[in-house]
């Protein structure tokens, strides 16, 4: 992970970024101390230029309308015309029958290289029987190995299904990454963040060791956090994230 992260540092990457309105700053942050550079455009009508000379693209879905899911067919099918990675993170996916038809159909036109996603937006995504509340994953799959080799199968990409243990898998192999700390379970856009991890490893490696790093990474940054914000409540834990991670 260290010649990735000089790598990510020595390029500083342009990540282009479609988040939702929820995490949009911490995502952007959270960029900007790693050493990348955020770029939060989301307007239909300048996608195919911004998109075109990014080093990566995130989609997220957290807060989708249609101007906004018209943005993303716009810039995922620009950077795949250009072979720029793109991460995809279908945040509650499985929120309502229109958030779940609208990704299915964008997934028939665009292609990502990395999917970052929780169980149950997993499940969603395979058409599986699930449960969503709100956006996180409430409830225990017995075999989230199978479940994100199928999906990496389904659509020939490296999925990171995340949870106390993350998996990725791109089909043909997997690797599972324990750590971190369950107080990311108590602040927002934990997930979010991390696919815009994904995204700037993206840009200096190839998909599965770029998932692999980000996952690796963002544990141990929690841990890290963990630690040094010990009985201060959540605000300093949100905060000692990015101090963590522009201090590496």
């Amino acid at each position: 992970m260290n010649q990735a992260l000089i790598a990510l540092k020595n390029r500083r990457p342009l990540v282009h970024c479609i988040s939702n309105i929820v995490t949009a700053c911490d995502s952007a942050n959270l960029l900007l101390a790693l050493g990348a550079s955020p770029i939060m455009a989301q307007a239909p009508e300048e996608m195919a230029e911004i998109a075109g000379m990014a080093n990566a693209l995130v989609i997220n879905t957290g807060t989708p309308d249609t101007e906004k899911l018209l943005a993303c067919q716009i810039a995922g099918l620009t950077v795949n015309r250009n072979n720029i990675p793109l991460i995809f993170d279908p945040v509650g996916v499985g929120a309502s029958s229109w958030r779940l038809k609208s990704v299915l159909e964008l997934f028939k036109k665009i292609h990502p290289d990395i999917i970052r996603a929780n169980a149950s937006e997993v499940c969603a995504l395979l058409a599986f029987t699930h449960r969503e509340s709100g956006v996180d994953s409430l409830y225990a799959v017995d075999n989230n190995a199978f479940l994100a080799d199928a999906l990496a199968n389904k659509y020939s990409c490296v999925v990171l299904l995340t949870g106390k243990t993350d998996i990725i898998s791109n089909g043909s192999k997997s690797i599972e990454i324990s750590g971190g700390s369950e107080l990311m379970r108590q602040i927002t856009g934990a997930g979010c963040m991390l696919s815009c991890l994904c995204g700037a490893f993206a840009a200096v490696e190839n998909p599965y060791n770029a998932a692999v790093h980000a996952s690796s990474l963002w544990k141990q940054v929690a841990q890290s956090a963990e630690k040094s914000s010990r009985g201060k409540g959540l605000g300093s834990f949100h905060a000692a994230l990015f101090d963590s991670i522009s201090t590496l």
